[in-house]
């Protein structure tokens, strides 16, 4: 069986991740069969703390094929499951101006859907060009290495680690 691992692309480029930590999932059984298909999506999901309870808003699950009047609504809110002293811990953090809660990758751990979720700080426009420019510069640092000493590595990739 092959290991299911839905991400979260744009969370990345459009937040600076600050810290994450892995939470439970509440799901009903064709969700889960439709995740395990990888028909899961968690671009513009986010965490949101309600009564006391966290819930993931924005993640789309399609319905599984074979679930008929079992399949639930594919955008509902899902709830997340942690302790209080988490949920509490998280909400004075959120309540920081800036910080958000994304979503990075949906999993499966031991047969348990998990999301790793992030507390993240919104990233500026000018930010998002610095790290696209940083990325060209080291790919291309990359390509004149592996050019220059071809012969000494005998075709083993080079790379800077920056």
């Amino acid at each position: 069986m092959k290991n299911v691992e839905i991400q979260n692309k744009k969370a990345r480029h459009d937040y600076s991740i600050e810290n994450t930590l892995e939470v439970g999932l509440v799901l009903y059984g064709t969700e889960v069969k439709s995740i395990r298909q990888g028909k899961a999506n968690l671009k513009d999901s986010y965490a949101v703390i309600r009564d006391g309870e966290m819930y993931l808003v924005g993640m789309h699950i399609s319905p599984y094929d074979k679930g008929n009047i079992f399949n639930k609504d594919p955008l509902r809110d899902k709830k997340l499951l942690l302790h209080k002293r988490e949920i509490n811990k998280l909400l004075g953090i959120v309540q920081q101006k800036g910080l958000s809660l994304i979503p990075l990758k949906a999993y499966f751990s031991r047969g348990k859907v998990k999301i790793q979720l992030a507390v993240a700080r919104g990233k500026k426009l000018y930010d998002k060009r610095y790290d696209l420019k940083s990325r060209d510069a080291k790919r291309e640092i990359d390509r004149k290495l592996k050019e220059q000493f071809k012969w000494f590595y005998g075709g083993v990739k080079v790379s800077t680690g920056l």
